[in-house]
């Protein structure tokens, strides 16, 4: 018999290390295709620009299970919703591993992403659940074990990829899965339910919560510009890497990834950090470290140190964003926590499919000068919703 969580009564280590830890290895699977599209758009004689699309049809499937499948933890019980995500999941990455067709790959990315949201039916356990004093702090950890499953997916994908070829990696995947899943299985409380109606008035009710609450729709929309800038910089690093002056393969894109391990270790203490420093500080923060790290990727972007750096200011900015916006975004609707994170999500993913498809379409144009520009106003965007930020935060 599994032991019950209650309102605002605190998570147990153990939970929350199982959470975050789940978190991290199926989170990885949105990230395991981009050291690798360089190679799959080779072998299946696919253009850069179709090829591209299986990191933009992963992203869309993401969204499209915040939409559909996340707001069902207000509404079902939360370890089976997880498990028939994992078993379907675990099934795409098999499809995926074996396709030879370039839209059958596409498909099941899509499906794969979709049922990979498990972090954010965690996120919002965490944020009704944890004791008041804890709630930042919390969050911060699971972000911290998804960003370390993000690190691990890009730095892994692409040795694999080198040594062993992209297939094996996501036959890899799909064993991970399973694992997590049995895990769920044995380890994950029961947690009470807050909504009682049908699926489609559940999915209505996220519309009306969207539409009823401008608190919540300018957490979603900073949230999203940062995140769609941190995505810019990995939608064409497999090319840039792969040309001038590097020549250089998935290994090195996962080499690079590793950069990444600074953001995943700031999280926990951004975390603990926000509740004191209030929104409006901790996204300038956030702006001014992402708008400095594409100026670093633009002037030295023909090294190795260059990009490295910009990639761990890019990761620092995002946390700085998300933390602080996806606690006050919970916050302001308790009893619909699942539902308001599904706004905010849905936000991050529709944002980070665009920026993808904008930074391959500069890519195009203009090399890794449009990548950059593309990054650089997605950057800068959130400035236009930080200032009712301040007032409100003035008032309190």
């Amino acid at each position: 018999m599994h032991s019950e969580l209650k309102y605002d009564q605190g998570i147990p280590g153990r939970t929350l290390l199982m959470m975050s830890a789940v978190s991290g290895l199926t989170v990885a699977n949105l990230y395991y295709n981009q050291p690798l599209i360089e190679i799959i758009s080779r072998e299946l004689g696919c253009g850069e620009t179709l090829g591209n699309l299986v990191t933009v049809a992963t992203q869309a499937g993401y969204a499209a299970g915040l939409l559909l499948v996340v707001p069902m933890a207000d509404m079902w019980p939360r370890r089976r919703i997880v498990t028939a995500a994992m078993a379907v999941a675990a099934v795409m990455a098999l499809v995926i591993s074996f396709s030879s067709n370039i839209f059958i790959l596409l498909a099941a990315s899509l499906g794969l992403g979709t049922c990979s949201v498990i972090p954010q039916i965690f996120i919002p356990a965490a944020s009704r659940f944890s004791k008041p004093e804890n709630k930042s702090r919390n969050i911060g950890y699971i972000l911290s074990g998804m960003l370390t499953g993000i690190l691990a997916a890009r730095a892994i994908s692409g040795f694999v990829g080198t040594f062993a070829g992209w297939r094996a990696m996501f036959i890899i995947a799909s064993a991970l899965i399973i694992i997590c899943m049995i895990l769920v299985l044995k380890a994950l409380p029961q947690m009470d339910r807050t909504f009682s109606g049908s699926y489609r008035s559940l999915l209505e009710s996220v519309w009306k919560i969207f539409i009823s609450s401008p608190r919540i729709r300018a957490c979603s929309f900073r949230g999203a510009c940062s995140f769609a800038s941190m995505m810019s910089i990995w939608s064409c690093m497999a090319f840039h890497i792969a040309g001038e002056p590097f020549h250089a393969g998935s290994n090195a894109v996962g080499i690079l990834g590793l950069c990444g391990a600074v953001g995943a270790a700031a999280a926990g203490g951004i975390g603990k950090y926000a509740a004191k420093a209030g929104l409006p500080r901790m996204s300038a923060t956030g702006v001014v470290l992402q708008a400095a790290a594409w100026a670093c990727a633009f002037f030295f972007a023909e090294t190795y140190a260059g990009l490295a750096a910009a990639i761990v200011m890019l990761d620092l900015g995002a946390q700085c964003q998300q933390i602080s916006n996806q606690n006050e975004c919970l916050q302001a609707i308790p009893e619909a926590s699942s539902r308001a994170n599904t706004i905010f999500m849905s936000s991050l993913f529709v944002a980070g499919s665009i920026s993808t498809f904008l930074s391959a379409v500069g890519w195009r144009f203009l090399g890794w000068d449009g990548v950059c520009l593309a990054g650089l106003l997605f950057a800068v965007a959130p400035i236009f919703a930080l200032r009712s930020a301040s007032r409100r935060h003035n008032s309190d």
